[in-house]
This record gives C-alpha cells, structure tokens and sequence, in this order.
C-alpha cells in the first residue's frame, strides 16, 4: 500500500481497453473474486484507475498484494 494506493504494473498494451481487462482480471485473481465484482469506476484511459471491488477489505488487500509499494 502506498498513501492508501496500491500499485499494479499491467503489460498489457492500452489498446481496445486491453490493459484495463487485463487490470480487473489480475486484482480479481489474486482476491479470489470474480471478475464482475472489479469494476473500473475512474481512469480508463490513464495511468490512475479507480477500482471498486465488492467482498475485499483493505486486510485482503494488503494479504493479495504484500509486495505492493
């Protein structure tokens, strides 16, 4: 966590909204939630998104991004 960010690098290329997909299914992954409940709720076409994810609290973030700076 990072002033109550995390930081995600997504290689994906930002073409056809690729590297948003990309973005949801990663976090959904590594939560063990389904994609449907990531939602991109600001950023879509810049560098900062805005997710909202239902059923993830900030513990389950931090324990499915521990390297996260």
């Amino acid at each position: 966590m990072h002033d109550g960010a995390v930081k995600i690098r997504i290689n994906s290329p930002p073409v056809d909204n690729a590297a948003n997909r990309a973005l949801i299914e990663f976090v959904a992954e590594r939560l063990g939630l389904a994609k449907s409940r990531v939602r991109l709720m600001s950023g879509a076409t810049g560098r900062r998104k805005v997710l909202e994810i239902d059923g993830a609290t900030e513990a389950d973030l931090s324990a499915a991004f521990p390297g996260a700076r």
